[in-house]
């Protein structure tokens, strides 16, 4: 989603747009279930937004950041209705406001219920897909980037027949989204597995707050890697987290309960689980036709025998959302020269050390048309006759690799984290580091948690006592 809106936001100048999927299918904006926050209400402010928003990055956000980010939330949500987006409307015309954990006003926007995601990449592909200024081309990977004199100047593709194209620009954007598929539990597609983070760090972009990564704490427990997300706007509905004896889960953990910010809940229910527990999520007392307010979560839940109507649904954390990434401005750029990254790839310190519900679509949409409002003008490709060399992200490990490379992260970087699991496993990860370009991905995160040694929003240190 940020980088067709970036896409967008970028005419006049030409833009290619590179995607694995001949559709643009495979990210994870297309999941998303949550919607976008904003501050809408009346009786609502920016400014509350911005405090929650600090509140649950345990303080470690970018005041500046945040502030502009909360700032542009209204303006982010007239611009994609002018694109086409329909969000769900209450009474009297005004939007419908839903409430996840971590906010203290009920500011969330809708479209289609469960399935803003999907709603929001359906009207983009359309926009981009017409745009005279836009030429998509799916089907192909980027492995590589073109530096002449130190300054990113192009890329090198390589489509699925294996073969391959040069291709100079005059900027190269990175919004290839997050790294939860290298976790053996996600709620991310096996598209968002840290590839163009990866590749930044090949050609010597700064990362910032790798070691925060966030758990969503409601994927239904069916076991397997990438698991069906159970929004979180269904505890803002009122359904309600129970440990195996029915009891509430998260009584007296936390003064909002079931809608604390989703660190400390993941937490909890990954404590429960290694006491032995199972955890369930109670969704039967939630009113109003499913079918409309929570379409996703209802045919994921049907189609693995569950009716969330009827019964409670078993529930595990899983890999989320990564804070961290390649080190960028509001503005998208990297510390390297002719390299920018948005979305999930990007991290310019709006998040902190634990995104706030729903901020990641309002992240990739304000971001998004700001970094192309940037290079809107960037018309012409940057010649010269200067030094250049290609950077390469690497050979891929094999399957075999990649699942004990998942396993490793999960039991040694999860939830909760103990300082010989982390230092073990950067050490595996070390000496496996010519494998394949996810074992150094790897290596970078985990350098980055045992180094924090102190625990700070998602990154909870076992060893040093474990706040919330």
């Amino acid at each position: 989603m940020a980088g067709m809106v970036t896409a967008l936001a970028a005419a006049p100048a030409p833009v290619r747009l590179l995607c694995r999927a001949h559709d643009g299918s495979g990210g994870a904006s297309a999941l998303a279930q949550g919607g976008i926050a904003a501050a809408l209400h009346p009786h609502d402010s920016t400014a509350a937004h911005a405090v929650d928003t600090i509140e649950a990055g345990a303080y470690h956000n970018d005041a500046t950041a945040v502030q502009w980010l909360t700032g542009e939330a209204p303006a982010a949500i007239a611009w994609l209705q002018q694109q086409g987006v329909v969000f769900d409307g209450a009474a009297g015309g005004a939007l419908q406001l839903g409430r996840e954990g971590g906010h203290g006003a009920a500011r969330i926007v809708h479209a289609g219920g469960d399935a803003t995601g999907a709603a929001l990449v359906r009207a983009l592909r359309a926009r981009v897909q017409a745009a005279a200024h836009v030429q998509w081309r799916g089907g192909v990977d980027v492995g590589a980037l073109l530096l002449r004199d130190g300054d990113v100047v192009g890329v090198r593709t390589c489509d699925d027949r294996g073969r391959q194209q040069h291709i100079e620009a005059a900027a190269v954007v990175l919004a290839t989204g997050g790294i939860g598929a290298l976790f053996a539990h996600t709620s991310n597609p096996a598209g968002a597995d840290g590839a163009g983070l990866a590749l930044g760090l090949a050609g010597g972009a700064a990362s910032r707050d790798l070691e925060f990564m966030q758990f969503h704490p409601t994927a239904l427990d069916i076991g397997g890697h990438s698991l069906p997300l159970i929004t979180e706007a269904l505890r803002g509905a009122g359904a309600r987290l129970l440990d195996a004896a029915g009891q509430p889960l998260m009584r007296g953990q936390h003064p909002q309960g079931d809608l604390a910010p989703r660190d400390v809940v993941a937490r909890r229910v990954w404590q429960a689980q290694r006491e032995g527990d199972k955890v369930w999520l109670d969704a039967t007392a939630v009113s109003g036709d499913w079918n409309i307010r929570f379409p996703t979560v209802l045919a994921a839940c049907m189609a693995h025998g569950f009716d969330p109507r009827q019964v409670p649904l078993p529930v595990t954390p899983a890999a989320h959302f990564h804070m961290g990434g390649i080190a960028t401005d509001l503005d998208g750029r990297s510390t390297l020269a002719g390299l920018h990254a948005v979305g999930e790839v990007a991290c310019n310190g709006v998040h902190g050390a634990n995104r706030l519900a729903s901020n990641s679509l309002l992240e990739g949409v304000a971001c998004g048309r700001r970094l192309g409002a940037a290079l809107a003008h960037a018309t012409a490709v940057r010649g010269g006759q200067g030094s250049h060399r290609w950077v390469e992200r690497g050979e891929s490990l094999s399957p075999a690799s990649l699942a004990a490379l998942r396993t490793l992260l999960w039991h040694a970087a999860g939830p909760v984290r103990e300082a010989s699991s982390l230092r073990d496993a950067w050490r595996a990860c070390a000496a496996a580091a010519d494998a394949g370009w996810q074992m150094r991905l790897a290596k970078s995160l985990l350098r980055a948690a045992v180094l924090r040694r102190r625990s700070l929003g998602a990154h909870c240190r076992h060893d040093r006592g474990c706040p919330g």
